[in-house]
This record gives C-alpha cells, structure tokens and sequence, in this order.
C-alpha cells in the first residue's frame, strides 16, 4: 500500500480516539451528542456557524499551498476515506478537550474569555508539536498554524454560546479536507518552518 506509515498514523489516531468516543457514546448515546452540541436548542448562534464557515475556509486555502495538501485535498480513495474517518474522531474528541474542557474549566476559575480563548488555542497548538518527532520545522509549522486555528475556534465557541456544534463541524471539514495530505508531507519531510520547502531544500536535508 502506498503511504503505508500514513495509513497507519491515520488508524492510531481513530482507534485511540474512537475508543473514548464509543465509551462516551454507549451509556448514553442522546446525552453525549446534546453534551456536544448537536440539539436543536443547543446548537450555536447563526454567528457561530458563519464565522466557522469563514474559519474554515480560510485555513483549507492556506493549506492548499503545500502541494500534497491540493493534490489530496478532492481525491476519493481508501486513503481519504480512513483520513475522513479520522477526521470525524478528531473533530470531536479534540474540540471536546481544547475547547469546551479547557474553556469551560478557566470559565469556572472566572478567567476572562481573553484568556480562555488565548490558552485554549495555545494548548491546542502545542498538543501538535507532536509533528516536530520527525522534523522540528513541521512541530514548529504545526503548532502555529494550530494556534491560530484554535483561537478562531475558541472564539467560535464564545460566540456560539459555548456550543462545539460549530467548532467540531469546522474541524471535521478542515481535517476532511487536508489529510492525508498534510500527513503525506510530513511524512515526506516536505514542511518547512512557514511553508513547505522547495526541491532545493529537500535535497540539501
């Protein structure tokens, strides 16, 4: 199988992820998907969704300037269907922990929402430096780009009425859209600090 060490990133992440998820899920299936933000009363402000839209499409365009990212970005195979998979598990289980978890926790100690927002995307940036293990210039590309996404996020939880509704649906997109591209690169040692590198560049690394 091409992308095999992908493939097999993707399937840790789904089953470490969808083991909690199915956890949460099975002693109360309904409780968990109103916990999470999907009822009718408890779904967002119409702010909430149009700025995750924004968001959204916002990031999926600087994405799309690493080649593999684009290349993958529309393309249907078994590989993008496990990336989709993926895509659901992380959307819910890390816009669970990095935003309503933490959010809602400095809420409680009576943070302001600058601060909660500001560490919520912090964390949630450096939970990606994960990506530096193999090549310090994608942990670092990694956990900035991340930052900014989840302080958009967290601002769209605080708007949305501390919904994730719009967090993870924005998430899930962006992640659906993305990999296994943005995976593929890094695999490929393709990112540099801000953007990916040339062919110049990977050749003298």
């Amino acid at each position: 199988m091409e992308h095999k060490s992908v493939f097999v990133i993707l399937i840790i992440l789904i089953s470490t992820m969808g083991t909690f998820i199915v956890i949460n899920m099975v002693p109360n299936a309904p409780g968990f998907i109103a916990y999470l933000g999907f009822t009718r009363e408890g779904s967002g402000t119409l702010l909430s969704w149009f700025l995750a839209m924004v968001v959204t499409v916002l990031y999926c365009y600087g994405a799309a300037s690493i080649s593999d990212v684009k290349q993958y970005m529309f393309k249907l195979d078994f590989l993008k269907f496990v990336a989709v998979v993926g895509a659901v598990c992380a959307g819910i289980v890390e816009e669970l922990v990095f935003r309503k978890w933490v959010m809602d926790y400095l809420a409680g100690e009576d943070f302001s929402i600058a601060i909660q927002i500001v560490v919520s995307g912090l964390l949630f940036g450096a939970a990606h430096l994960i990506w530096g293990v193999r090549n310090i210039k994608a942990g670092i590309n990694a956990a900035i780009s991340t930052s900014l996404l989840g302080l958009a996020l967290g601002v769209v939880y605080w708007v949305g009425d501390r919904s994730l509704a719009p967090c993870i649906a924005a998430h899930f997109v962006i992640s659906a859209l993305i990999e296994p591209g943005l995976l593929i690169s890094a695999q490929q040692d393709k990112l540099g600090y801000w953007a990916e590198k040339s062919d110049d560049q990977i050749k003298v690394d």
